[in-house]
């Protein structure tokens, strides 16, 4: 299953990380804005061609040291098709490297729609009899707060084409638990009820590592929570945000991890892009400070986790 690839780049590169491909205009640097708006002036081509040109460098510095990229789809739909046209042409770039891709659109509807949102991220498309892969993501990110009617429709597709989902359990932002922190009846809050709903999803879709297809969002920021649903969730794998700039450390996500060091991916996104900015280095070094961001946030979490595995 798809995880597997994901567990095999982990154990290759030992690093449990993923970076996270959320590019802004302000993060990208001047001397590749200024080339694309010279080609295409200051226009959605212009600005899709910024973003991919950034994309391409960083995955070109981290290719070899991370295992995995997380593009995050609104930041590509904000300059139209062309920024969807720059967010496929990102996948191809990135798994012609050889890395793992997450595509994060946190896709959320039931039947034929969700299928349809599965068939385009993950899967093939039927033009007049031939078969043609719209984005082609190792990944998708889903919410899957509608219920089995929102899963269900991924699961096949996951099957046939060797992919795999994370479904939001417990999410990284302050808010989260006004919902997710709720106790239902019998105890259980919602986020443990819906990490115990992925591992029913996913029993259909394990791999030989021991994990499912069906992976879970679980954010660095509740550190005791990752833990409890570590514990609980035994064949999910996790996608951990926010650490780094949404605040979470390496002992913060220590508790996602099992016994071997595996079952997470911690996930960094600004911390990598925009390291060139933080260390008020020229732009033209902005995919060697991305590596240097990426090795010390390797170090720091294998530091603590120990040898994966």
């Amino acid at each position: 299953m798809s995880m597997d690839r994901l567990i095999e780049g982990i154990l290759k590169t030992q690093n449990p990380t993923v970076a996270g491909l959320d590019p802004k205009l302000s993060y990208i640097p001047e001397h590749i804005k200024a080339e694309c708006f010279q080609k295409y002036g200051k226009t959605l081509d212009g600005a899709a061609a910024a973003l991919l040109a950034f994309n391409r460098g960083l995955i070109d510095a981290l290719c070899d040291i991370v295992p995995a990229v997380k593009p995050q789809c609104a930041y590509y739909e904000m300059y139209g098709w062309q920024g969807m046209k720059a967010l496929h042409d990102t996948i191809a770039y990135a798994r012609e490297k050889g890395m793992f891709v997450i595509t994060d659109g946190k896709r959320n509807d039931i039947g034929s729609t969700m299928e349809a949102y599965a068939t385009a991220h993950l899967g093939k498309v039927d033009v007049e009899g031939e078969l043609q892969i719209p984005f082609d993501g190792d990944c998708l990110t889903v919410n899957g707060y509608l219920g089995s009617d929102g899963i269900v429709p991924l699961l096949n597709i996951c099957k046939e084409q060797d992919k795999g989902i994370f479904v939001l359990v417990k999410t990284s932002n302050p808010s989260s638990g006004e919902l997710q922190n709720l106790k239902l009846e019998g105890g259980d809050t919602v986020y443990l009820t819906m990490g115990k709903k992925c591992e029913q999803w996913g029993e259909s879709t394990m791999g030989k590592y021991g994990y499912s297809g069906v992976g879970a969002v679980v954010g660095a920021t509740y550190p005791q929570q990752l833990g409890e649903l570590r514990s609980a969730l035994k064949t999910t794998f996790f996608l951990v945000p926010g650490y780094g700039a949404q605040g979470g450390g390496a002992d913060d996500v220590l508790p996602a991890f099992d016994e071997k060091g595996l079952g997470a991916v911690i996930n960094s996104s600004r911390g990598i892009m925009c390291a060139y900015q933080k260390r008020g280095l020229p732009g033209e070094d902005f995919a060697k400070a991305a590596r240097e961001e990426a090795i010390r946030m390797r170090d720091e979490i294998v530091g603590k986790l120990g040898k994966i595995g």
